[in-house]
């Protein structure tokens, strides 16, 4: 007999395994989180997805807001984009940097994770996300970074 698990239940078990969930896994605690700003592209996935007091924030890259330019200057800039595009996303669906949960980095170079990490903490003065980095052999708009990461509100 095979079992059936669906997207909010394996959501919802991560978040209560995490201890940080207050809401179960019924559909009410399910939001899809698009982009809100005029003039936003709306690509084939959410901005963010809401389980409970988890968001799960969609990968982000360095991208200017509004066009498909990549910031200038390589990894460092890029990578402060993207950790600005991150905080706004945030922020626009009503949590805080200050109670990150994981973030997952996507390198283009992992021979450039030290400077993407000189940028990365600074949006993380206090605590500290579980993170993982991982080299890849292609990002889209031939980004050098892509990260995704979760919070608690």
């Amino acid at each position: 007999m095979r079992k059936i698990v669906t997207l909010t239940g394996v959501l919802g078990a991560l978040a209560l395994s995490a201890g940080i969930a207050t809401a179960g896994d019924t559909a009410s605690d399910l939001e899809y989180l698009g982009p809100e700003a005029a003039g936003e592209r709306v690509l084939p996935f959410s901005d963010a997805v809401r389980v409970g007091d988890i968001l799960y924030v969609s990968g982000k890259l360095g991208n200017i807001p509004g066009t498909m330019d990549l910031a200038p200057g390589g990894i460092g800039p890029e990578t402060r984009q993207t950790m600005e595009t991150i905080k706004a996303s945030v922020e626009r669906h009503g949590f805080s940097m200050d109670k990150p949960i994981k973030c997952t980095v996507f390198l283009a170079d992992i021979a450039e994770w030290a400077a993407m990490n000189e940028v990365y903490v600074e949006f993380f003065p206090g605590r500290k996300p579980a993170r993982s980095a991982v080299g890849v052999s292609g990002l889209a708009l031939s980004a050098r970074v892509e990260i995704e990461c979760m919070f608690a509100r």
